[in-house]
């Protein structure tokens, strides 16, 4: 084989596959798939709160379920960008995911300077800390595997920040379904444990990225 044959040979076998630029039919067909998938888990492991019916007439409960929501979205858009090789993710993608965490923690701080010191470590510990980020990461692993198959099919380059903002995503999704069974409802609760779940989450996502976000 000759030299330039070669280099032409390494050139075609290094293009992103077939398909990588329709990125929105398969992303939203990730996403539908690990949020449905994550949401059967909890359903069929945990199940869902005997006082549903009654708790989502509680603003609360709609606050509590806007953050992984906004988190998923921002997260999202994130990972929609990191998917694409040679695309910008620009400062905007990194203020639209920090400004739901900053507003759950600022609306936690106030719900805390609201009460007694002495009552404070309960409202922050709740009766589940210990599983809640667990069971919110376990939750995750069908989201992760959907996610990873719709970001693998767009030919991402930067492996591991790609992988822990699918991860970041999966979390998030788990965490929307984790709403349906956690009995928490206080803010300086779900603001720190919900986020640790989704956090390690990414952590999975960025491990996982650089052998399994490979084309």
């Amino acid at each position: 084989m000759k030299t330039d044959d070669f280099i032409d040979f390494l050139a075609r076998e290094s293009s992103p596959p077939p398909g990588s630029q329709a990125g929105g039919p398969r992303f939203a067909v990730g996403v539908i798939a690990g949020l449905l998938a994550s949401s059967a888990l909890m359903a069929g492991l945990l199940g869902l709160r005997p006082d549903l019916a009654q708790v989502i007439h509680q603003p609360m409960f709609w606050v509590r379920l806007a953050f992984p929501v906004a988190v998923a979205l921002a997260a999202l858009h994130l990972t929609t960008r990191l998917a694409r090789p040679g695309a910008r993710v620009g400062g905007g993608a990194w203020v639209s995911l920090a400004l739901p965490i900053a507003i759950a923690w600022g609306l936690a701080g106030v719900v805390l300077a609201e009460v007694a010191p002495d009552a404070r470590g309960a409202l922050m510990l709740g009766h589940t800390w210990k599983v809640c980020s667990t069971l919110i990461a376990v939750l995750s692993l069908p989201s992760i595997v959907a996610v990873f198959w719709a970001v693998r099919g767009m030919a991402p380059v930067r492996l591991r920040l790609a992988g822990a903002a699918a991860g970041l995503l999966a979390g998030a999704m788990a965490a929307i379904a984790y709403c349906l069974h956690c009995p928490e409802m206080a803010p300086p609760f779900w603001s720190l444990w919900y986020l640790l779940g989704m956090l390690i989450a990414g952590g999975l996502g960025a491990l996982a990225g650089p052998r399994f976000l490979r084309w």
